[in-house]
């Protein structure tokens, strides 16, 4: 199989501190492929969690590919590649300096893939995009919806987003302040993928690193017209896990 193609920002942000290093929008790899993705019917962009370098973003892309194959997906599957390989995030002490340096990044990421989405659309409005984010990706596209929102003739631009072991906050869909960009931003739905059993979110749960995560219990409140939600049984916390559970898309 061809690799997938992927917008990537590695690089850009400091892995020990989360600093901004470089100012560019992003780069295309490989370029070629991505004008040959113009007046695609629609593609889906996969955004992989902390801890992933750049064998690990593309691997969770290839992992995405497949299982949307598998399920009759004929579209683009590309992937985004992005700094989450903070220093210290295997080990336990300094596993809270490195989610949330991590955090910051995914945060400042949302500049980077909403710019290629304003820009992709542009070369390309007839495209849908779909969105699939696990674990710290679903942060990477809370941002991007909030930079996306910021300007009125991005209403509905994103067909729709899927969230897996998603590490948001539960209160993300149903709150004044992201429920309604959401809504306008997400033209069809955002379905959450949320697992009880999740050991990683439990323990961020537990240590309070991460107040309710969307991913484990679900949203809480009055969650939006667009958001759904569907229980699922990973046998981990890891992407893979979320993909074999995954039954239909999109």
């Amino acid at each position: 199989m061809k690799p997938v193609p992927r917008i990537s920002t590695r690089g850009y942000y400091d892995l020990k501190t989360g600093k901004t290093l470089k100012r560019n929008n992003y780069y295309l790899y490989p370029k070629k492929d991505f004008q040959k993705l113009i007046d695609s019917k629609e593609l889906t962009i996969m955004i992989h969690g902390l801890r992933n370098d750049n064998a690990g973003a593309i691997a969770k892309a290839v992992l995405a590919r497949n299982r949307l194959r598998k399920l009759g997906y004929s579209h683009p599957v590309i992937g985004f590649s992005y700094d989450s390989n903070t220093t210290g995030a295997h080990l336990i002490k300094h596993a809270k300096h490195a989610l949330a340096v991590g955090q910051s990044i995914a945060k400042k990421n949302g500049r980077n893939l909403g710019k290629f989405i304003e820009d992709f659309k542009e070369s390309s409005p007839k495209t849908k995009i779909r969105l699939m984010g696990h674990s710290l990706g679903s942060q990477v596209i809370l941002s991007t919806i909030e930079y996306l929102a910021k300007k009125k003739q991005n209403s509905g631009i994103l067909e729709s987003v899927y969230f897996f072991g998603a590490s948001i906050t539960e209160d993300v869909p149903s709150s004044k302040k992201y429920g309604k960009l959401l809504q306008t931003v997400v033209n069809k739905k955002i379905l959450n993928h949320y697992a009880p059993s999740d050991e990683v979110l439990s323990w961020a749960d537990d240590k309070k690193y991460v107040l309710g995560p969307l991913g484990l219990n679900g949203a809480i409140g009055k969650p939006i017209k667009k958001y759904h939600q569907k229980l699922v049984k990973p046998k981990n916390h890891r992407f893979a896990s979320y993909a074999a559970v995954l039954n239909t898309f999109p």
